[in-house]
Formats: C-alpha cells, sequence, structure tokens
C-alpha cells in the first residue's frame, strides 16, 4: 500500500479565514460554557478581534498568486487561491463585516438590542411577551462569523466545489439570522423560511451546474474548466447547460432578476443589522465569486479557430443586467417602506455591477471598487434606519420620516449624503463609483449597457430624492417619531460609513490605486 502524500499548504495564505473560522468555533463553545450573562462581553471583542486579526493576516500575503495547496511534485490544488482581486475582496469583506457587526452588538437604542432572546419560544405568545425585556441571544454573533468566513473562502475558491461549501457557510447561518428579530417576529420568521427555501432552490440549481461542468471537463477547478472550453470536443450541452445552472445560484445570491423576488421581503423582516450585513458583505461575496467564475473559467475560452464561449453566456448577462437595472429602479419608485426602497436601490445595483462582470478583465478593478463603496454607504444608510424608532420600534414607512430635519437636523444631513451618495451626485462615493464602472464597461466596448445604466440611475434618483424632500420639507406627522441617540458602537458604524462615503468622493484615487494594483485572476 502506497503511502498517503499529504499536500503542501501555504498556512500564511490560509491564515484570515482560520482566525475567522477559528473564532467561530470558540463562539460557539463560549455558548456552550459561559453564563448567559458574561457571553455578550466576551462574545463582541471575540468578533471584533478575529475580524481585525483578519485583515492583519492578509498583508503578509500581498504580492503573491499562488493556489494555497500544492502536491509535493508542484501539481497545483486550486482548491483555494491566493490572489490580488482575492486578497482585497477578502478584506474588504472583513472591514464590512466589523461595521456590521458595531450594529449587530447595539444593545442601547433598543433594550436587549434586535435580536430575540429565546428563538425557540412560539412567536406572540405569552412566553414570548414575558422574555421581551430580556437581553437578546449573543449567538448571532458566532453565526455571524460562519458566515463570514464563507464569504471570504468563496471569493477565494478555486474550484467549484470548494464554491459550493463556502455558499453554504455563508448561507446557512444567514437564514437563521433572519428569523431572530426582537419585533415583528412572525415577519421576521417568514421572511428566513422564504430565504431558506429559494436559497435551498439555488443551491440546487448550483450543484446541478457542477455536475454538468464536470461532465464535460471532467475536473471542477475552474482553471481545467478553462483548458476544456478550449481543447475538448465534449458536447458544448454539457458545458452551456452547466454554465446556465451554476449562473442561477450565483445569480440569486447577487439578487439579479429574475432571481430577486426574495429580496424585498428578506430585507423587511430580518433584523435591520443582518440587512445591512447582506446588503453589504453578500454583495461583495456574491460578484466576488461571479468575478472569478466568468474571468477564470469562462472569460477566454476561445481560440482563432473557435468561436469563443463568450459570445455564448454574454447576451442572456446582458438581458439579465438590463432586466436588474430597469426592475430595480422603477420599483423602487413606488415603495412606501425605506427597508423595500434599499432593497430595490440594492437590486439595481446588483444590474450596475453585472455590467461590470460582463466587461470582463478590463472592469474588475472598477467592480471592486463598486463594491467597497457601496458596502460603507449601504451599512450606514441601514445604521441610521435602526435609529428611527417610536413606540412599536424601527419606524420605516417613509410617511412617518416626514419633516424629521426640523427635530433631528444632524440625522437629516448624514440620511441626506447617503441618499445623495445612492443617486451618484458628484463628491460622493456613489458618483466615483458609477464613473468608473460605466468608463471601464465603455472601454469594453458595452456602450447600450452604460446607456441602459445612465438611465436607470435617473430613475432611480427619484425615490432618494423623494426621501430628502420629505425629510426636509414636509411638516412633521403627529406622534412623530424620534431619531434615538446611538451608542459609541452605532455611532462608530455610522462614522466610518459617512467618512468613506465622503472621502471615496472627493478623494478615490487611493482606493482605486489598490484595486489597479491587485491585478488578475490567477489561471492557468
Amino acid at each position: 500500500m502506497s503511502d498517503v502524500q499529504l499536500p503542501n499548504i501555504d498556512y500564511t495564505a490560509l491564515l484570515p479565514l482560520l482566525i475567522v473560522l477559528g473564532a467561530a468555533c470558540i463562539g460557539i463553545l463560549a455558548e456552550g460554557f459561559l453564563p448567559r450573562a458574561h457571553r455578550f462581553k466576551v462574545q463582541v471583542p471575540l468578533t471584533l478581534l478575529a475580524l481585525v486579526a483578519a485583515i492583519i493576516a492578509i498583508f503578509p500575503n500581498i504580492g503573491k498568486s499562488a493556489p494555497v495547496f500544492t502536491t509535493n511534485d508542484g501539481t497545483r490544488v486550486d482548491a483555494v487561491i491566493t490572489d490580488g482581486p482575492g486578497l482585497f475582496l477578502t478584506g474588504t469583506i472583513a472591514v464590512l463585516g466589523i461595521i456590521a457587526v458595531l450594529l449587530i452588538a447595539e444593545r442601547r437604542v433598543a433594550a436587549g438590542g434586535a435580536f430575540v432572546a429565546h428563538a425557540a419560544v412560539a412567536a406572540d405568545s405569552k412566553a414570548d411577551a414575558d422574555q421581551s425585556g430580556e437581553p437578546g441571544a449573543t449567538e448571532v454573533f458566532p453565526l455571524t462569523l460562519f458566515s463570514i468566513g464563507g464569504m471570504m473562502l468563496f471569493c477565494t475558491a478555486g474550484d467549484l466545489l470548494t464554491m459550493f461549501v463556502a455558499l453554504e457557510v455563508f448561507s446557512l447561518p444567514l437564514y437563521l439570522l433572519c428569523g431572530l428579530a426582537r419585533r415583528r417576529r412572525l415577519l421576521s420568521q417568514e421572511s428566513a423560511m422564504k430565504y431558506f427555501l429559494l436559497g435551498a432552490f439555488a443551491s440546487a440549481f448550483f450543484v446541478y451546474g457542477i455536475a454538468l461542468l464536470y461532465g464535460f471537463a471532467g475536473s471542477v477547478e475552474l482553471a481545467d474548466i478553462n483548458t476544456a472550453v478550449l481543447e475538448s470536443d465534449n458536447s458544448e450541452v454539457l458545458l452551456l447547460g452547466g454554465l446556465a445552472m451554476l449562473s442561477v445560484g450565483l445569480l440569486f445570491k447577487a439578487a439579479a432578476v429574475p432571481f430577486h423576488v426574495w429580496t424585498p421581503d428578506v430585507y423587511t423582516g430580518a433584523p435591520t443589522p443582518i440587512t445591512a450585513l447582506m446588503a453589504a458583505c453578500t454583495k461583495v461575496a456574491a460578484f466576488g465569486g461571479m468575478l472569478r467564475v466568468f474571468n477564470v473559467a469562462f472569460g477566454n475560452a476561445g481560440d482563432p479557430g473557435r468561436t469563443s464561449l463568450q459570445w455564448e453566456w454574454q447576451p442572456l448577462l446582458t438581458a439579465i443586467a438590463i432586466a436588474t437595472m430597469v426592475v430595480g429602479a422603477i420599483l423602487a419608485v413606488t415603495q412606501t417602506d425605506i427597508k423595500r426602497l434599499l432593497a430595490y436601490s440594492s437590486i439595481a445595483n446588483a444590474g450596475y455591477i453585472l455590467v461590470g462582470v460582463i466587461a470582463l478583465h478590463q472592469a474588475v478593478a472598477a467592480t471592486m471598487f463598486y463594491l467597497a463603496a457601496y458596502g460603507f454607504t449601504v451599512l450606514a444608510a441601514f445604521a441610521i434606519v435602526t435609529l428611527v424608532r417610536d413606540s412599536q420600534g424601527e419606524a420605516t414607512h417613509l410617511s412617518r420620516w416626514a419633516g424629521l430635519a426640523k427635530s433631528s437636523p444632524r440625522f437629516a444631513v448624514i440620511f441626506t449624503l447617503l441618499m445623495l451618495a445612492f443617486a451618484g451626485i458628484p463628491l460622493t462615493s456613489g458618483f466615483a463609483a458609477k464613473f468608473e464602472l460605466f468608463s471601464s464597461a465603455l472601454s469594453a466596448g458595452q456602450t447600450g449597457l452604460v446607456i441602459v445604466g445612465v438611465l436607470s440611475s435617473v430613475i432611480l434618483a427619484f425615490p432618494y430624492l423623494k426621501v430628502v424632500v420629505l425629510l426636509w420639507l414636509n411638516e412633521p406627522v403627529e406622534d412623530a417619531p424620534t431619531v434615538s441617540l446611538p451608542s459609541f458602537a452605532t455611532g462608530t458604524a455610522v462614522a466610518i460609513g459617512v467618512a468613506a462615503t465622503v472621502l471615496l468622493g472627493v478623494a478615490p484615487q487611493m482606493l482605486l490605486d489598490l484595486v489597479n494594483n491587485a491585478g488578475t485572476f490567477l489561471a492557468k
């Protein structure tokens, strides 16, 4: 019997993932062994320290472009890849994750926090009423770490099986977190169930796509699939069918039309800090994985004697991008709830980012810049939403926001700035991100998509400006909600988001240099 050959492992490259997932495991043990009264004091520092340590662990890997695993004879094993785009996306998820954790840790604005104390207690029962004053569950912190760790792995996975594992690792905790809201629990549980069921279907499509692509290429590694596209004589039915099914799973996570129907309900029903986490970090992870799949496996699929596969999938993805931009923008106009408005805004922005995916390597840097800029702004926006409250909790109906500038002018100034950034007004990060993305898409020949993107941006500006008018020019309603004084955690999250929104609008060059120097995805 021959000896088992262990792979060579670059532990330095794997360290950010090991830190986050290891801290998540420690957090689970803390839930089991620590008294309930002490868990919050342990979980919050543990979660934040793990994410900070993961960011620090990224720096020794800068400049690397290699697989984490190799065999003794030097053969590549592309399960996990270390390259410039992967490191940037990993770092972005960790930074945005820190801001989201600060929102999750908020317990001053609402007594006990945004999360229910005992999720197993039936909603609207006497036991549920009895637990309403208890501190929220602290299991949310290790679940958040597991989710963030899965997102980081999803962006760096070099084969489809690892991507599927990462997809489940970051999705399953989110399904749970969406159903843990302290108030409006039935709505929260309904949103979690919808997300879970639709997510399960999307995962099934993803797995079927993997099976078909393996049947075509004989491998699940992205680089091997690209080689097979160029050289294999196998039936393209397997290839195109696999790509279509794989895309369903990716587009579902990105909230692209027509796979977007879960987004408004889940954004509305989930605890707002979890909505913020999904709007920022999940979007980075979904598009990070999509960028790698299309650039490495399907982006260079032609040779002089054969039509490129790019011409097979680009028309369909172009139609999806156009539908996503248009549907998201138009339906955002009709919304009367701020969380649903931001949900449809997220759908429209998914369409803009798809323009960068379609433009392939010429827009990778611009797409990563857009993901980072949008993440900071949307986190700050949802942080502000958590502060507008009445006796029933968060006041998310827009009619309740009328005239809030008169009682809380600082809040109104900050939220106005964020709305202007979403609208793409100059000197905000939204303008810099859109300008860079659309410029890169024009260079790649995607003129039609850019025209649609600009027109949909004009439509989408209307609901943002409607909110601004509502805040400043309308009279306050009777029994108007108040803007709560944030704790240090939420205040810091808002400050970081607003500062990034302004800095990336006024002086975006430093981050642009960073994404431009990140290089390209590792391929054979």
